[in-house]
């Protein structure tokens, strides 16, 4: 009970009695609401009116400012306005939210923009963006360079390493996922080619559709989310404890140490789990093939040798390496542009994944109107 009296006590107080107006209590930014609330169901009479400010026993700039908003509403409205009995703090508080010499009529208002300046604006900062991903590209294509000139400062540790985070770690869930998609192309397709007595060219759709098109795809997919993602929030979580600024104090450049390791393992790495997504997505096919239409292994086997030519392999493996390009610069760029916080480290890795797989299924479309124009 005493405390909830206390507590009371400390609350801010306005009070009006004729033209003596009465403020106690504290009067903090946690009290602004209750002060304001009070305030606006106040009818101020004609005439002087005098403030007893003794009674405030806490003042912080919030209080103080809305005293002051106070004071010049009703200097505005022709009273005259007398204040006693303030505390040395609280007077000292008001006199310095006096001095900046803020008035209600020129606090500046945030002002909305049109949608023509919206857009300019927006179109001014994705061109500023990409213009910075252009410059991170010729950084890193002249380090690139720096160290094919001097072969002794390739970072050989740094990249075994990269390449084990990028490659073994990631086998599991690529050949999950491959084997599990293969089943579902051979369920789904095999209930059509049933139908018109093609049950062997089930092996052809699959074969072709997991080699040329979905192994690369999906395996791009799941390493941007899995390793392009971990780069960006290693480089920027560098960046928020400043480590990269001690590489770069220390004479070491941060594209040799930081981005060129990942970016080779990750060339190397994705066509390989390719290869691996391949294999393990003609098996789940072969698997429900064996047990919804009956086809032997060793004819869905001869099936697919005959089906998948090494020009439809070469090109789904050939895209593999591009795709990886894609998503090491992808996810290093955003991993520097980090800055501030953590809450930025989990921002930029949001985008880097997004951004990162937008582009993998652009380019993959790119290549594929690319390839029936040439007619591969």
């Amino acid at each position: 009970m005493g405390e909830s009296n206390n507590n009371a006590s400390l609350a801010a107080c306005f009070e009006l009695n004729g033209n003596t107006a009465t403020c106690s209590g504290h009067w903090t930014v946690h009290q602004l609401a209750q002060l304001e609330s009070q305030l606006a169901r106040t009818r101020w009479p004609a005439g002087p009116v005098r403030f007893e400010l003794n009674g405030i026993q806490r003042m912080d700039t919030g209080g103080a400012w809305l005293l002051q908003r106070l004071l010049m509403k009703l200097e505005r409205e022709r009273h005259t306005v007398e204040t006693h009995g303030l505390r040395p703090e609280a007077a000292g508080m008001l006199q310095l939210v006096q001095s900046t010499g803020m008035a209600p009529d020129v606090v500046p208002r945030q002002t909305r923009a049109g949608m023509l300046e919206a857009l300019g604006r927006r179109s001014l900062k994705t061109a500023s963006r990409g213009i910075g991903l252009l410059a991170f590209i010729g950084e890193m294509g002249a380090a690139w360079l720096r160290q094919i000139r001097h072969p002794r400062h390739i970072r050989w540790r740094e990249i075994a390493l990269a390449l084990g985070e990028a490659g073994h770690k990631a086998i599991g869930i690529v050949g999950l996922l491959a084997f599990l998609l293969g089943i579902v192309i051979a369920y789904q397709g095999g209930v059509q080619l049933r139908q018109y007595g093609a049950s062997l060219f089930i092996a052809d759709l699959v074969g072709l559709s997991m080699v040329r098109e979905l192994a690369p795809m999906i395996t791009a997919i799941i390493v941007a989310g899995r390793t392009g993602s971990a780069y960006t929030a290693q480089i920027g979580t560098m960046q928020v404890t400043e480590e990269v600024d001690a590489l770069r104090s220390m004479g070491i450049p941060p594209m040799d140490m930081l981005v060129l390791p990942k970016l080779l393992a990750l060339v190397i790495a994705l066509p390989l789990l390719t290869v691996f997504a391949d294999i393990m997505g003609i098996l789940g096919g072969m698997v429900m093939s064996a047990v919804q239409l009956d086809i032997a292994f060793s004819t869905y086997i001869e099936r697919i040798g005959v089906a998948v030519s090494v020009k439809s392999y070469l090109v789904g493996l050939g895209k593999a390496p591009v795709f990886a390009a894609i998503i090491a610069t992808i996810g290093c760029y955003q991993g520097f542009q980090v800055v501030g916080s953590a809450e930025s480290v989990g921002r930029r890795t949001t985008i880097s994944v997004v951004h990162s797989i937008l582009a993998v299924i652009v380019v993959d479309a790119g290549f594929s109107v690319a390839f029936s124009r040439m007619g591969i």
